[in-house]
């Protein structure tokens, strides 16, 4: 394609202005006086003058010794007999041809060539980096071109999102085979927009498409359509999508699309802004005007999706949404194993077991555990890394750096044993299938005094009420412990509370759980563009229900508390002991765990927590 280039006036100017500057203080002119002809000729008879050199129109020389400050002078001819006054003075004089007009272009070129490398290489430098540069392809795309496998990422390196792969395999198929699609008349959609939690591996597929399909990859962020200068990002858009249609077919991924998508003001006093919507509008028209059988297919990524406009996500441009969810089970195991491959991996250490413990992670997680792990056996000098340094891996991410230098007072560790062996305790009663990882009173991260680990034993998507009352029992056994044992309470409890109350709070105003108040949902789905501007939630109740609501949730709080009170209640020599010893050891691995639950008393009336 030909390029375009803009014409940068102001850099002109300034330039000449520099040029005229520079001739002005360090030119030939700034080392020679301008005298009159009779003070050149006392010069002479000074004997001040040492050289001259003479031509149609002036005379030039240079001082025995410089005369304030000049070297040099200069100063009209007049016509006289000159070269004899010259010889009876001893001066070395000479003629000069007149024509000077190759100096002069050099004297006055030559400052300007110096600023025009000045400013390729070391202003337009330091401008790009502060983002503002590029004057002259401002308007330029300034998306990154993969072509076939270059991007070093295969279908081979993605785990754990088969559902998603497989769309998208689709998608390469048919860049390979369109004839494929176009017997029974059908066409690929426009657009995909793969959607998710960050860290899920939406980048990750995207470039793993590009390295399969063997066609160009425009790979750019949506923020890198926004500049400071208003029709800039318009520019961009239109200037992708000729390039993508030059090598058609080819591929466009708009990385972070909820930094060019957002939904659009309704006025100017909404939070408008000009340059984001227009190039918005723009996206939109080209994603309308190109047909997707000449083989442009356009992927997009985002983990806002509830802010986009409405008009991108319309059918006939982004036609299919990917979700990229965190991994189960066996996808978190399947991730692990690709991030595994190259790290030396101990025989004893099951990467079952490892995606057992890290319900919830993302394939970043992932990435970043198997790093966190290989630093531990590093650390330890080992020869492998094993089943031990997944677990302080993990303990490391999810509760923080351990702490062992931090002084407890030893009635305050006593406490914390105390309360975590009771979160132990219930956890083991109401969960027997799920085993306790590990128990410490060694303070982690900013404000953990102490932690338990429990392995859960499958991952859950749909829980029940008593699912749910089993986990605020849980909860609320640290400080049922420490009311129990020290007929009091202390500020540890403070994240436990927080977490139950959400629960409880849940199960009143959005699951109709609670039979004081019914089916009634009291939280109706917000809008989603009064949420971007931060509007207060509007609530459909009075103040009447709002009592019955604040009664409801205290009362499956206190049941979840008595239960959880009953638990340690029948089993508290246990925890009193427990207690004890985890004070000295300061840490109960999965063993230890095992040989107090075979102690763990247990009653019909405790597990209706």
């Amino acid at each position: 394609m030909e390029k375009k280039h803009q014409f940068n006036f102001t850099y002109v100017v300034i330039a000449v202005w520099l040029v005229l500057l520079f001739q002005l203080y360090f030119g030939p002119a700034s080392r020679q006086a301008d005298i009159s002809y009779s003070q050149f000729e006392q010069y002479l008879e000074n004997n001040q003058v040492a050289r001259v050199a003479v031509d149609e129109r002036f005379i030039r020389g240079d001082f025995v010794n410089p005369v304030e400050g000049k070297s040099g002078f200069v100063t009209p001819r007049m016509e006289v007999e000159l070269a004899d006054k010259l010889a009876e003075y001893g001066v070395d004089y000479s003629g000069v041809v007149t024509n000077n007009f190759v100096s002069n272009l050099i004297s006055w070129f030559a400052p300007v060539l110096v600023f025009v490398v000045a400013w390729l290489f070391l202003f337009r430098n330091f401008a790009n980096k502060q983002g503002l540069g590029g004057m002259m392809n401002i308007g330029k795309s300034k998306a990154q071109v993969f072509v076939q496998k270059n991007t070093g990422v295969t279908f081979n390196d993605v785990a754990g999102v088969d559902e998603a792969k497989d769309e998208l395999k689709e998608v390469v198929s048919f860049l390979k085979e369109p004839e494929k699609f176009n017997r029974l008349g059908a066409h690929i959609p426009k657009g995909l927009l793969l959607v998710g939690p960050p860290g899920t591996g939406k980048t990750l597929i995207a470039k793993a498409v590009a390295g399969e399909a063997g066609v160009p990859f425009f790979s750019i962020s949506g923020a890198e359509f926004i500049e400071m200068f208003v029709g800039v990002g318009a520019a961009r858009v239109r200037d992708l999508f000729e390039q993508a249609k030059t090598h058609a077919p080819a591929i466009i991924f708009i990385d972070e699309l909820d930094a060019l998508g957002r939904a659009r003001g309704a006025g100017p006093l909404l939070g408008g802004h000009d340059e984001r919507e227009q190039t918005l509008n723009q996206l939109l028209s080209e994603m309308d005007g190109f047909n997707p059988s000449v083989g442009v297919i356009i992927l997009a990524a985002t983990n806002r999706p509830e802010i986009l406009d409405a008009a991108l996500l319309r059918a006939g441009r982004f036609d299919r949404q990917v979700l990229v969810d965190r991994p189960d089970k066996i996808g978190r195991e399947q991730i692990l194993k690709v991030h595994t491959k190259k790290i030396v991996l101990a025989p004893e250490a099951k990467l079952a077991d490892v995606a057992a413990l890290t319900t919830g992670f993302t394939g970043a997680d992932l990435a970043n555990l198997v790093n966190e792990a290989a630093i531990v056996a590093t650390r330890r000098e080992a020869e492998a890394v094993g089943m031990d340094d997944f677990v302080s891996a993990i303990e490391r991410i999810v509760a923080g750096l351990e702490k062992r230098n931090r002084l407890i007072d030893p009635q305050e560790k006593n406490i914390v044993a105390h309360h975590e062996m009771g979160h132990a305790l219930v956890a083991m009663t109401v969960h027997p299938d799920q085993a306790i990882q590990k128990v410490s009173v060694i303070p982690r991260g900013i404000g953990s005094l102490g932690y338990t680990i429990q392995r859960p034993s499958e991952d859950r998507y749909l829980l029940s009420k008593s699912d749910l009352e089993k986990r605020m029992a849980v909860l609320l056994a640290g400080r049922a412990a420490e009311q129990l044992i020290f007929n009091e309470s202390t500020t540890g409890a403070a994240d436990d509370l927080v977490k139950a109350s959400d629960i409880a709070k849940s199960m009143v105003m959005q699951y109709g759980m609670a039979d004081e108040i019914g089916l009634l949902s009291m939280e109706q789905a917000r809008n989603t563009f009064l949420d971007q501007q931060q509007y207060p939630p509007h609530e459909d109740y009075g103040p009447d229900m709002a009592g019955k609501v604040t009664a409801a949730i205290l009362a499956i709080l206190n049941n979840a508390f008595a239960a959880a009170t009953e638990i340690l209640q029948h089993n508290e020599l246990l925890l009193r002991q427990s207690a004890e010893q985890l004070v000295v050891d300061e840490t109960f691995n999965e063993i230890k765990m095992q040989e107090i639950k075979s102690n763990l008393k247990s009653k019909k009336a405790t597990a209706s927590a």
